[in-house]
Order: C-alpha cells, then sequence, then structure tokens
C-alpha cells in the first residue's frame, strides 16, 4: 500500500514522504480496517510531523486523524460493524494511507449525503467544538461566544456548533477574505484577529463574552482577557500562533472568569462513557444535516505533503482533505 510517512521531525517537512509497498495494517481486538477514501489534514498532524505536539509517537510514522471509508475487515470482537460499512471517524495516526487501522468504538456511519471528503473533514474538528462548549464550557442558549481562528477546522467547526446551540457567534479571522468567508457562511459579527476589545465590548453592551474559544495563543489570548464577561470562560484549545501565553493570577480572581483546557480526545479516553456518548452525538448531528464542512481544496495522496505545507502556512481556510486517487493494494 502507500502511506505518507514522517521518516523525520522538522519544521521545512522534508522528510515527510509518501512511500510505496507498503503492508496492510491488520486490525487487532476492538479494531477495524478502513480502506481510506478521504482523511482531512488538522494541525495536530502538523506539529506531530514538526516534534511540537504533546504525543510524539516513535518514528517513522504515518500522520492523519480523521479518515472517511469503508470498512475492510473487523478485528476481533468487532460485532457493530460489517464491511462494506460506509464510516468516518478518527483514527490517532495513520490516515494518510490507501488502508488504515481504526478503533471500532471511534467510528461512525457516514451519512447518504455527505461525501467521503466532506465527512473526512468532521471528526477531530468537531469532536473538539463539542467538548469545548458542550462539555467543558457548559453553554447555554443566548450566551455570546467568541471564536477566534473561525476559518480554521477546530474555529469554523466551534462557531458553527455554537450557533446550533443557540448562543450569539462573535468570530474573528485574521485577514479580509477570510472574514469574507466568514460572512458569505452567515455570521453576522466577523472582526479582526487583533484590536477586538472594544467591538466585542460594545457587541455585549459592555458586558464581555460569556465564553472564548482560543485555538491561536499569544496576543489574541492576552486581548482576550480583556474582554470577557465575569463569570466567563476562556477556552484554551491550542497555539496556532506558536507562542503559549501565561496569566497572572489576579486576572481570573478579579474578573471572575476560569481558564479552561481542552483536549477532546484525552477526554474520551479519561471519560470513556462521555466519550462514547460525544461520538453518538456526532453521528446524530451529522444524519440530521446540522454539521456542515467547509472544503478549501483536495490533494491526491502523492501530493498529501502540501497539504500540511498549507497548514503550516496559515493558507487553509475550513479543511484540506486527502482524497485517494486510487484504491492501491
Amino acid at each position: 500500500m502507500r502511506a505518507l510517512v514522517c521518516r523525520a521531525l522538522g519544521d521545512d517537512l522534508s522528510e515527510v514522504v509518501v512511500q510505496h509497498g507498503l503492508d496492510v495494517p491488520t486490525p487487532g481486538p476492538g479494531e477495524v480496517l478502513v480502506r481510506v477514501e478521504a482523511a482531512s489534514a488538522n494541525f495536530p498532524d502538523l506539529l506531530m510531523c514538526q516534534g511540537k505536539y504533546q504525543f510524539r509517537p516513535p518514528l517513522p510514522f504515518v500522520p492523519g486523524m480523521d479518515v472517511a471509508g469503508r470498512i475492510a475487515a473487523l478485528g476481533p470482537g468487532v460485532t457493530a460493524w460489517s464491511v462494506d460499512d460506509a464510516v468516518f471517524g478518527g483514527a490517532r495516526l495513520g490516515a494518510f494511507a490507501d488502508w488504515c487501522v481504526c478503533p471500532a468504538s471511534g467510528l461512525m456511519r457516514r451519512p447518504d449525503h455527505l461525501s467521503a471528503f466532506e465527512a473526512a473533514c468532521l471528526p477531530a474538528a468537531t469532536l473538539t467544538a463539542w467538548v469545548t462548549l458542550v462539555r467543558r464550557a457548559h453553554l447555554q442558549p443566548g450566551e455570546t461566544v467568541l471564536v477566534h481562528g473561525a476559518t480554521g477546522g477546530v474555529g469554523l467547526a466551534t462557531a458553527d456548533l455554537a450557533r446550533h446551540l443557540g448562543a450569539r457567534v462573535i468570530a474573528t479571522a485574521s485577514s479580509a477574505a477570510k472574514r469574507d468567508v466568514l460572512h458569505q457562511r452567515g455570521f453576522d459579527h466577523v472582526l479582526a484577529s487583533s484590536g477586538f476589545r472594544d467591538a466585542v465590548k460594545d457587541l455585549t453592551q459592555g458586558r464581555g463574552a460569556d465564553v472564548v474559544v482560543d485555538p491561536v495563543g499569544g496576543a489574541v489570548f492576552d486581548e482576550s482577557v480583556r474582554c470577557i464577561a465575569f463569570d466567563g470562560r476562556l477556552m484554551v484549545v491550542g497555539f496556532a500562533s506558536g507562542v503559549i501565553p501565561t496569566i497572572a493570577a489576579n486576572m481570573p480572581l478579579i474578573k471572575g472568569f476560569a481558564v479552561i483546557g481542552v483536549r477532546a480526545g484525552e477526554y474520551g479516553r479519561q471519560f470513556p462513557g462521555r466519550g462514547r456518548e460525544n461520538i453518538k452525538a456526532i453521528e446524530e448531528l451529522a444524519q440530521a444535516g446540522h454539521l456542515r464542512p467547509l472544503v478549501w481544496k483536495t490533494f491526491s495522496l502523492e501530493h498529501a505533503r502540501d497539504a500540511l505545507v498549507a497548514l503550516r502556512d496559515r493558507a487553509v481556510v475550513g479543511k484540506a482533505v486527502i482524497v485517494m486517487d486510487e484504491l492501491a493494494p
């Protein structure tokens, strides 16, 4: 089989290459083998290949967390799925390949109205959005949510989900072109990624945002502290800016807000029952047509590295998707 293999870590991704003739993996207990039709690129995929993520798989490894395809084989003990079922879901590693082993519990049935490359956009981003808003922030209808990096995979999924849950969304993006995408998506309150403090206060009659979702870090985090509501929740999702911020403890004390970290996958591992509930909730949202993936561009597997380069260069709006140009044995 073919796979995109990270042979050595580095910012330039020069050792992330397509290899041919690899063995097809075998599913173990509780796992299934998926013949991959599409896989989307996530920021953690990039960070893993650069050696900057909290999870550091041993080299060499095949990146890729999100997959859509059809089940080709069942591991021991798997009874909930059948061969040829159309599925989408999470694989902690290995999705950028013709074949991928996935935990059966992390898969969802693919709705007929979603193509494989659309479904591949959903798992990690939507799971992160769900855990952020529902599990950790306990978002209530009518609250105001400030979503940073709102044209990224996680940001867009979070903005969409917050709106679906009845919140008022204020979205930020770094360029006029990206902000235009958000306007086209139907968001009324769209701001630049810097200098947003006063506008957020104006939009909330001086109160500030009830929930701030920050996958960016750096100066965005610092400014968010200045426009969060009393009793607000500042959700730390990631550091796409490359700068991990710090905060003086007197700020959340005086302003009465909480700083809450989000690791969606780890949440499910720590609380397996809730993790299964999260997967079920996302599957139901997808089946009902409430999830609206935005595919920025598709890449063949032979050019999958280019999707990671686009993430590195902050060019992606929505999701970059690797589509299998052939199903090679």
